[in-house]
């Protein structure tokens, strides 16, 4: 069906939407894509062959199909994903912040909407602990932000550092609010991930962190991964969209979590 509202989207925007099309309907073809979004059948087989190029759907005559699902996927897919639900629980983190806090922010594509969103914030002078590349390039150049980086090893999947050097580094320092990212986050049992040595840096952040406060988008809530990031004991706060399980909110907030759906 024609959708009058998505003619005219910049580039980065339609091929958004081209893989949220694709997860919601399970494969898109050329000619619909093209029909949705006023352009020519040229462009949407350029945009469907960028992102097969950053491994986001795999092309098919005619159309494309998901790709199949790994245990982590790189970054500048993952930036594809919810991306609308990423803005809102980004806007919603950054009403936390208070001039004079330090705050973490994890490594992550939701956390990277939150360094965006700091960027416009009407904030004096805040202090941030990144172990994220892509992070610390968002905030390098805000007037407000003083930007501590731990060091590491870098990962280049998650564009974040990690491993001993990083946890010491993190040994003498305190924080208000940590903004913790997840890959996946089960109700009964808590935060998880597919990378061992992130969630082991994430340890070191919860326990210099006065406030835990997981951003995740909803379709992270049921999912279970290889790493136990934190327990659900160890959580303050969850900021997610309003797709969120209802069953799973309620656990969470049954449990103490305040859950704010953004």
């Amino acid at each position: 069906m024609l959708n009058l509202v998505e003619s005219g989207l910049l580039i980065e925007e339609r091929r958004r939407r081209i893989c949220e099309l694709l997860r919601e309907e399970g494969r898109v073809t050329v000619e619909a894509l093209a029909t949705r979004f006023g352009t020519s059948q040229v462009t949407i087989r350029a945009d469907l062959s960028a992102l097969e190029s950053t491994g986001a759907l795999t092309r098919t005559h005619g159309g494309a199909l998901p790709r199949e699902e790994e245990a982590d996927e790189p970054l500048d897919v993952k930036q594809l994903q919810h991306h609308a639900e990423k803005v809102r629980i980004a806007q919603a983190a950054v009403a936390l912040v208070r001039d004079g806090e330090t705050i973490i922010l994890d490594s992550g594509t939701t956390t990277a909407e939150i360094a965006r969103a700091l960027r416009k914030a009407e904030l004096k002078s805040i202090n941030v602990i990144t172990n994220a590349l892509n992070v610390a390039m968002l905030l390098a150049d805000v007037p407000a932000v003083r930007l501590i980086m731990p060091g590491g090893i870098l990962r280049p999947e998650s564009n974040s550092l990690s491993g001993h050097m990083a946890e010491a580094a993190l040994a003498s320092l305190q924080a208000d609010r940590l903004f913790l990212g997840a890959d996946g986050l089960d109700p009964s049992r808590g935060v998880m991930t597919p990378h061992l040595p992130e969630a082991e840096l994430n340890a070191k952040m919860i326990a210099i962190s006065r406030q835990v406060i997981v951003v995740a988008d909803s379709s992270k809530l049921m999912r279970r991964n290889i790493s136990l990031i934190a327990r659900v004991e160890q959580l303050h706060k969850l900021i997610t969209d309003s797709g969120a399980n209802a069953a799973a909110v309620e656990e969470l907030r049954s449990r103490g979590v305040e859950v704010t759906l953004a």
